[in-house]
């Protein structure tokens, strides 16, 4: 590219000369990522494809701008702008910065944004040299954990910190739609309110775009092709695009469920359990889906295991997988999953599983911090069905005492309220209270 036609492309999303869209502030993420940057490490801002890591990449540009900084010694470069090149390597980051240099003159060491990084091959030699010789402060976002994580991983070892970027969480969803909630008490007199927006947020996810507009199933159709298209298919040159989009149909119409490489092979004829094991994994890698193992002390034993299905968003899942309608409880429980998955990437310790035992009772999630269970929590909807009821509460009284868990978490539809077992004492807690409380509000 000639530095005439590469400043123009950068002139597109920088600060220099006019504002740009930064969108409703994720007070989360931002102060998050504050505190990674004053480490001066390089910071890895990784997640989903549309779930706003461009957005608070901005929003924390615009900061450091209001901060006092001038605008001229902030770089962001947005590599899925088609006016790059489709193959790159790190030659381009050279004329970039070059060009940058020689235009701006920037007069202190600039702040560098490099989004959606993952097409440029070799980025993480370039990254390493210019965080070695502190020639900027480097922030970097993709949308594939283990290409990402696998080369900063070998060659940024000790330099990098990592920040993991989700769909909305229902808090975040609520301030979209204008309703901050601070504490307990301001929920009675806006529960009705709240009610009415949780049901659409189970049933159109909490992808912020499409929180925003009015073609959700339009716009959520889009993104599973994105991903399809450039995470999985250029990506990991996949020779089978039905094939694959087959493997994600059936785990889309799957979620919560349980089931084995095997079984899926038997279901899709025609593909390998190889084909479905590969594309799995790279189902995970671009956080598309994600398979939850059975929680077991012997690794081995997990491993042999059947997994449960859950996906980034529940949107995501009524667009391209089920009716909203008839699986609403698989929805609920991969909202809890979701939430369950954001507090793990802020604690390494955490792990995720499902419990159950040879007389198949069965807990929706187990958790475990170091070598110890902490918490077991049931997902049941329809907690009225008296036989549902009693099901989900054998199972779970089953593992609390087998894990000296003396107070657990039903999750319900509506239905709030204890009960004691004797010396165990079982919370039932509606959904969407659940969500507010474990995302951070105070009582």
């Amino acid at each position: 590219m000639n530095k005439i036609e590469l400043i123009k492309l950068l002139e597109d999303w920088n600060f220099w000369n006019r504002e740009q869209k930064t969108g409703i502030p994720r007070k989360l993420y931002l102060s998050k990522l504050e505190k990674l940057a004053s480490t001066n490490f390089v910071i890895f801002i990784t997640g989903s494809r549309r779930s706003g890591k461009s957005f608070i990449m901005r929003q924390r540009a615009q900061n450091i701008i209001r901060d006092g900084m001038d605008s001229k010694n902030i770089l962001f470069v947005n590599f899925d702008d088609p006016g790059f090149p489709s193959q790159m390597d790190a030659s381009i980051l050279d004329e970039i910065y070059n060009t940058y240099y020689e235009y701006l003159a920037p007069t202190q060491i600039p702040t560098i944004f490099l989004d959606e990084i993952q097409g440029v091959k070799g980025f993480e030699k370039w990254v390493r040299k210019f965080h070695e010789l502190e020639k900027a402060r480097i922030v970097i976002s993709g949308s594939n954990a283990h290409l990402l994580s696998k080369e900063l991983g070998t060659v940024m070892t000790g330099r990098h910190l990592d920040l993991t970027v989700f769909p909305l969480n229902f808090s975040e969803f609520l301030m979209f739609k204008g309703i901050e909630i601070k504490k307990a008490n301001e929920l009675i007199p806006k529960e009705l309110e709240i009610k009415k927006w949780f049901h659409q947020y189970l049933e159109n996810g909490g992808f912020p775009e499409v929180v925003l507009k009015d073609e959700k199933r339009e716009i959520l159709y889009r993104y599973f092709n994105d991903i399809i298209t450039t995470d999985l298919l250029k990506r990991y040159k996949i020779r089978k695009p039905d094939d694959l989009r087959a493997l994600v149909r059936f785990y889309t119409s799957n979620i919560g469920s349980l089931t084995t490489f095997q079984s899926i092979t038997r279901s899709l004829k025609g593909l390998s359990i190889k084909a479905v094991k590969n594309y799995s994994f790279y189902l995970e890698e671009v956080f598309l889906l994600f398979l939850v193992k059975r929680f077991d002390y012997k690794t081995r034993e997990q491993d042999k295991s059947p997994r449960k299905i859950y996906a980034i968003d529940t949107g995501l899942c009524n667009a391209v997988g089920f009716r909203f309608s008839e699986n609403i409880g698989k929805l609920a429980e991969n909202a809890v999953f979701l939430a369950l998955k954001r507090k793990q990437s802020q604690d390494q310790a955490m792990e995720i599983y499902y419990w159950k035992d040879v007389h198949h009772r069965e807990v929706d999630f187990l958790i475990k911090k170091d070598l110890k269970v902490t918490e077991l929590i049931q997902v049941c909807w329809d907690i009225d069905n008296e036989k549902t009821k009693a099901r989900e509460l054998r199972s779970l009284l089953k593992a609390m005492r087998e894990f000296k868990i003396n107070k657990a978490q039903v999750v319900t539809g509506d239905f709030e309220g204890n009960e004691n077992y004797e010396d165990l004492i079982i919370e039932y807690v509606p959904l969407w209270k659940w969500l507010l409380f474990y995302e951070g509000l105070k009582e």
